[in-house]
């Protein structure tokens, strides 16, 4: 079973029966499509990525019920080429996301980049973005992840073996920024 296949399972054994959601890869583009009367709720991620697997379900273990009724959970998207601004405002947004997919990855075993996504940002190293994830997925060791976050770390921290509590010296811009 590919790792992709894997992460799909763990999320489908946690979330499937209380959720209708299930993770899917294989797309060009991340998208969450919100359940209907006729199919479940499905979160897709680019191709077999893990990182983008994890990131997107990050997304989906902040969104509150009525953002996970909306497409997309209702968020704006800017492709690559975002002004000074419109990345600002992109990285306030991902701070919380990328720290708890960096407590996913952990827990899977995976390598975590910290992702500015944008190559044409004036500050495309994001230092400053990666010092905020960082200090904010290091504060996840002492408080409590979202409810349905702790859930997905500690069944993939189940499933690959791994500790589900990891300490902060975990968690290094030397290496989310290779």
């Amino acid at each position: 079973m590919s790792l992709a296949a894997e992460l799909e399972q763990v999320f489908l054994d946690c979330f499937h029966a209380e959720y209708r959601t299930r993770l899917v890869g294989g797309a060009e583009e991340p998208l969450y499509q919100p359940a209907s009367a006729e199919r479940d709720a499905v979160i897709y991620y680019r191709e077999d990525f893990a990182a983008s697997a994890l990131h997107e379900v990050a997304h989906w273990c902040i969104a509150g019920a009525e953002r996970r009724n909306l497409e997309d959970y209702g968020y704006w998207y800017a492709p690559d080429g975002r002004d000074a601004l419109q990345q600002r405002e992109f990285e306030l947004v991902e701070v919380l996301p990328q720290a708890l997919e960096w407590h996913f990855a952990l827990a899977a075993g995976v390598p975590f980049t910290v992702s500015v996504d944008n190559l044409l940002a004036p500050d495309s190293g994001g230092s400053e973005f990666a010092a905020a994830v960082l200090a904010r997925a290091r504060s996840f060791c002492s408080e409590p992840l979202p409810a349905r976050g702790a859930r997905y770390r500690d069944a993939l921290a189940a499933h690959f073996d791994r500790d589900p509590l990891p300490a902060p010296a975990h968690f290094s811009l030397a290496e989310a920024a290779a």
